[in-house]
């Protein structure tokens, strides 16, 4: 079995060609499988959440980078 991941804009016309073909293949035969995955980043959510709270403190005032990376760690 061959597995492919797509990412398909459902809201484009070409999409939505796309998707309905895929369901004529799944609903006659079972021999293609839809699987829906969620989207994952690839970044550490430790890092990304120091990111979002870093930028939750408006006003705060940076004189150097060194002092903004003290800041997020």
């Amino acid at each position: 079995m061959t597995t492919i991941t797509l990412k398909i804009d459902e809201r484009t016309k070409k999409g939505k060609a796309f998707l309905a073909l895929a369901k004529v293949f799944y609903d006659e035969k079972n021999e293609v499988e839809l699987v829906k995955e969620k989207d994952t980043s690839p970044y550490n959510p430790e890092f990304v959440a120091k990111i979002n709270k870093a930028r939750m403190e408006k006003g705060k005032v940076m004189n150097s980078v060194n002092e903004l990376w003290e800041s997020i760690q």
